[in-house]
């Protein structure tokens, strides 16, 4: 009646379902790689446009900040000018009033000593000669806080 049939597998089978096995993991695996990239691209994806976002206001900021610093940098250069212009006038200025007022002046000055000093003499005054800026004594300079004191002895 029933006859049972066995059937055996040979090696080729064998290698094939092996195959197949590896296989079906293999695809498992990639699978499972595939979704996980695709989260990590859409993860990405979201925060590239965050960023965008964010950065569009910030870049528009720092533009109008540029602005107002090149609208200071124009007033400061403005100033600039002004103040060497100003320096330069002043610098004439007084170049005119030294040239004009100078040489009278030190006339005067001159010719108001000469008489303080001619009438100093007159008065008995003794007005004592300069000295030089040294005193040498024996080849050897003294210094200034002796000189002083050798000065005062001398009077």
């Amino acid at each position: 009646m029933f006859r049972e049939r066995v059937r055996t597998v040979s090696g080729g089978e064998v290698a094939g379902i092996l195959v197949a096995v590896f296989w079906a993991i293999l695809v498992s695996f990639l699978a499972v790689a595939l979704a996980r990239l695709a989260q990590t691209l859409r993860a990405t994806t979201k925060l590239v446009a965050d960023v965008t976002d964010q950065a569009v206001p910030l870049l528009a900021d720092a533009s109008q900040a540029v602005r107002s610093a090149q609208t200071q940098i124009d007033r400061v250069d403005a100033i600039a000018s002004d103040v060497q212009e100003v320096t330069s006038n002043a610098s004439a200025l007084s170049t005119t009033v030294a040239s004009t007022f100078g040489g009278p002046l030190v006339k005067v000055a001159a010719f108001g000593y000469g008489v303080r000093r001619a009438l100093g003499g007159r008065k008995g005054q003794d007005v004592p000669a300069r000295t030089s800026g040294r005193n040498v004594i024996v080849g050897r300079t003294v210094p200034a806080a002796r000189r002083g004191k050798r000065n005062n002895r001398e009077k």
